[in-house]
């Protein structure tokens, strides 16, 4: 569901009826703008192993866009985000798909976000009326298992960024990984310094410290994640170039996340364009 698409107030809807006849039959929503809004909805497919059911919402939701942190087809499990673009952040949403072919999915969204009750209504049912059983299923589930999705890349202020993993670190470290894995960025910043490990040239960001930042937001991570851009192989003589204080605008791929040392970095860094 996008957020940044259905944002409205909606009114409660009645609750989920079990085994409903068709998917929007069984939408409902519960929580408050305060405590968290939740959204559920299922469908119930003959002939739809759990594994099944699970290889099949993997391509599915790829091939929309949603990241997948984690998926165990035989135990009829999944969780999948909606990425963070802008300033709309990234939420959970679970699938979940039993023996009898009842494949349900609730998203999960975070206190202090929104979203329209119809506009999340057509996109869980989008996906879930998509399930197939049978011979059918099985075959788009062998191949949705497999399916990889466009990765677009992000630009952002590297202290955007900063604060996103760091609030990122304090809710889960171990999901950062599979949330941010193959994604391409465009930060932009200053440079702190520059150094060479190996034949690498690294630049790091100056990201400043929380008590050091002039407009502290509110619920920010009580701590900074330091970005770390490895620049591409052929960057040496822009590298060599750079001073502290200078204006960067480098576009990487997610390398590897230190949740010890609080820092993320980028390979194959180049200038944006």
């Amino acid at each position: 569901m996008r957020l940044s698409l259905f944002c409205a107030p909606f009114a409660l809807l009645a609750p989920s009826i079990a085994h409903a006849a068709t998917c929007e039959d069984s939408f409902a929503k519960s929580g408050s703008f305060i405590s968290g809004q939740k959204f559920n909805a299922s469908v119930t497919v003959p002939d739809l192993a759990p594994a099944s059911a699970i290889g099949q919402m993997h391509g599915i939701v790829v091939a929309k866009g949603y990241d997948v942190l984690a998926t165990e087809a035989e135990e009829g499990t999944m969780l999948i985000e909606q990425p963070q673009t802008g300033k709309v952040r990234a939420f959970p949403i679970t699938v979940t798909a039993t023996a009898d072919g009842t494949v349900r999915m609730e998203a999960k969204l975070r206190a202090g976000m929104s979203a329209s009750a119809e506009g999340a209504k057509n996109e869980m049912c989008g996906m879930l009326n998509q399930l197939k059983g049978g011979k059918v299923g099985r075959t788009a589930a062998a191949a949705g298992l497999n399916a990889t999705g466009s990765k677009a890349t992000m630009e952002i202020d590297a202290l955007a960024l900063s604060h996103q993993v760091s609030k990122d670190t304090e809710r889960n470290a171990a999901a950062i990984p599979l949330r941010y894995q193959e994604k391409s960025f465009t930060l932009k910043g200053t440079v702190k310094r520059v150094d060479k490990i190996g034949n690498d040239y690294v630049v790091l960001y100056d990201i400043p410290q929380p008590y050091e930042e002039v407009i502290r937001l509110p619920n920010a991570a009580a701590f900074k994640t330091d970005l770390v851009c490895r620049m591409a192989r052929g960057q040496s003589v822009y590298a060599l170039q750079l001073k502290p204080g200078k204006g960067i605008k480098l576009t990487g791929v997610y390398d590897r996340f230190d949740p010890l040392g609080h820092m993320m970095i980028l390979r194959d860094c180049r200038p944006a364009s």
